[in-house]
């Protein structure tokens, strides 16, 4: 079957958008062909009750002017690359700042913002992509991007996988992630939610929030994930690393190695009973607590980003793991989002190790 599609207004330049409905047993999402955007995302809580867990909005002219990457696809590079520049085989390569001295998320126009095409759309699972061609938003060498959504769901739970493919004629740099925003009650905010990261460091930020270079323990600091700990519980602590960002919004590395798919994290929301186990090929995730949603509809702290990606920066850090791509390799990455509910208050879900 093929995925119910409805129409979702134009983008800035008079390009039809469509919206995409992908479903299965516990689960529903409506994907947009404009940033690859998921607009919404429906699950169960312990009452069999659904809600929408992402933030996100109704209309096209929302997402053109006030939204914060709600539920798209970021790239080139997904997060910050500073001075909006880098250096790759010798030249230097100019990239548009979009947040002060920053280069963020890809640029001012970045996979976030493109109409991308629908390529394969079941019932269950949407495939799209984009070509970004040679210096769009500065970046070097024609990208062909490829992004599929697939939903599944059993008597246990249910998931949201997210494969990310893309191949290049020229050395590039290429980061993609989604920049979905959580809550598992489906309002309010989400310094009750209780996180789990198998991260036994992160990467400190600078007053640009890139990072320092440093891979700095999680142990004895409020960025310590490895048991669960609810998002509010330390994050008016006076650390240095939290009056810098305003909370969190830092690149955690993972303890296990990148490669191959494996559980990196666990929310979970006791009101609901909701709890999203996340599975990764990467080595790290963006944790970023909605510090700055100051907005008409939504406020502070109103839903949390797990970013699954590379380092922040990586360009201009040769420390850290690569992101060049070149000709003839492919760049994979999957992460998954899966679903399920504790049955009663204190019950472990079984979609957990």
């Amino acid at each position: 079957m093929t995925a119910v599609r409805d129409d979702f207004g134009f983008s800035t330049d008079g390009a039809p958008i469509g919206r995409h409905v992908l479903t299965a047993p516990g689960i529903r999402a409506r994907v947009l062909d404009y940033g690859c955007v998921i607009q919404s995302l429906e699950v169960p809580d312990r009452r069999g009750h659904s809600a929408d867990i992402t933030l996100g909005f109704d209309s096209m002219a929302d997402y053109a002017t006030r939204s914060r990457y709600f539920g798209a696809v970021v790239g080139r590079f997904g997060n910050r690359i500073g001075n909006a520049r880098f250096t790759l085989d010798g030249r230097e390569y100019r990239l548009p700042a979009n947040q002060g001295t920053n280069s963020l998320h890809g640029g001012e126009h970045g996979f976030d913002k493109r109409v991308w095409e629908v390529t394969e759309a079941a019932s269950d699972r949407l495939t799209l992509t984009h070509l970004s061609p040679d210096g769009e938003q500065g970046y070097p060498g024609t990208l062909r991007a490829r992004v599929t959504y697939t939903v599944s769901g059993s008597a246990e739970g249910s998931e949201l996988r997210i494969d990310y493919h893309a191949t290049t004629d020229a050395p590039t740099h290429v980061n993609l992630t989604n920049h979905a925003y959580f809550n598992l009650a489906g309002g309010g905010d989400i310094h009750g939610h209780e996180l789990t990261l198998d991260a036994g460091h992160y990467l400190p930020v600078d007053s640009r929030l890139l990072p320092t270079g440093e891979l700095a323990p999680t142990a004895g600091t409020p960025f310590d994930f490895r048991t669960p700990r609810t998002v509010g519980e330390r994050i008016g602590e006076d650390h240095e690393q939290l009056r810098t960002a305003g909370g969190y919004d830092h690149c955690f590395v993972f303890d296990s190695p990148a490669g191959a798919l494996r559980p990196v994290g666990r929310v979970r929301e006791a009101g609901s009973g909701r709890t999203m186990q996340v599975l990764t090929t990467e080595p790290g995730v963006q944790f970023y607590s909605g510090n700055m949603l100051k907005d008409a509809e939504y406020g502070e702290g109103a839903g949390l980003c797990l970013e699954t990606q590379h380092f922040p920066d990586s360009p201009n850090r040769p420390e850290f793991p690569t992101t060049v791509l070149r000709p003839g390799e492919e760049y994979v990455s999957t992460t998954v989002y899966r679903f399920a509910v504790e049955r009663e208050a204190g019950e472990e879900s079984t979609q957990w190790p």
